[in-house]
């Protein structure tokens, strides 16, 4: 490991554990306080460490930040896994849990249906933007300057028939998704393939990821999935009350 960042991480456990002075992390490195005083200029302007009104260095609110990034993710795949697990044995569908993460919506989970046939979604890939339905949900419910982010890397791709291919056809779809509360995928990315999603609620209301349910349209069709919608809402509720969510979204 390179000596410059290994210092960086020592610095970082340390005043975490409690602000310390310039002094202090100097002689907890083993480095001059001019060599430590760039160090620390340098990860307070990362938003790794701040200096309080005492003039002592503290964890950065960044660093909180990324903690608690790093804590949600973990939390929602293993708090949802076992609500998708119930859903794809009572159905045999294809379940999917996708993350908002940056600009870009990620399969985080996925638990295979009863059917024979492969579907391209793979964990750790990304949900295309205007075609897939927990894609769709996710970017509808996000404020204006997030949607407009996760817009600007769509490619508008045909890959069948009823692929939307255009900004404004997408724009009209995330409205209509926003107010009905689910997204739809009429085979816009495989022909022979529907879904439908719907959000999932943090504590802080925040839509940070979804649920769909995937089927072969020979076997379920859209009509029959959003027949089966009320029961999709009441798990997507019951992972969102584990992430902390009390019902107020935006």
């Amino acid at each position: 490991m390179s000596q410059t960042v290994a210092r960086a991480i020592d610095i970082i456990g340390f005043v975490s554990r409690q602000p310390r002075s310039l002094n202090e992390v100097a002689e907890h490195v083993g480095v001059h306080k001019s060599t430590a005083l760039r160090l620390l200029q340098t990860l307070e302007e990362a938003g790794f460490v701040r200096k309080d009104a005492g003039g002592h260095y503290a964890m950065g609110f960044q660093l909180i930040a990324y903690g608690q990034l790093a804590l949600d993710q973990v939390e929602a795949r293993s708090l949802a896994h076992p609500v998708l697990q119930e859903l794809a044995d009572r159905h045999g569908h294809t379940v999917h849990l996708g993350e908002l993460v940056g600009d870009r919506v990620i399969y985080v989970d996925k638990i295979d249906g009863r059917g024979s046939v492969a579907m391209g979604s793979r964990i750790g890939l990304q949900a295309q933007t205007h075609t897939a339905a927990v894609a769709k949900v996710i970017t509808a419910y996000q404020d204006a300057t997030t949607r407009e982010r996760i817009l600007g890397q769509a490619t508008f791709e045909r890959f069948t028939e009823t692929t939307r291919t255009s900004r404004e056809s997408l724009e009209e779809d995330l409205r209509q998704t926003r107010d009905r509360g689910w997204a739809e995928d009429d085979g816009e990315h495989e022909g022979y393939i529907n879904c439908i999603a719907v959000p999932v609620f943090d504590a802080r209301g925040k839509a940070t990821h979804g649920i769909s349910v995937t089927a072969l349209s020979a076997v379920a069709p859209l009509a029959e999935l959003r027949a089966q919608l009320d029961e999709f809402r009441k798990a997507a509720q019951r992972i969102s009350s584990k992430l902390g969510w009390k019902g107020n979204t935006p």
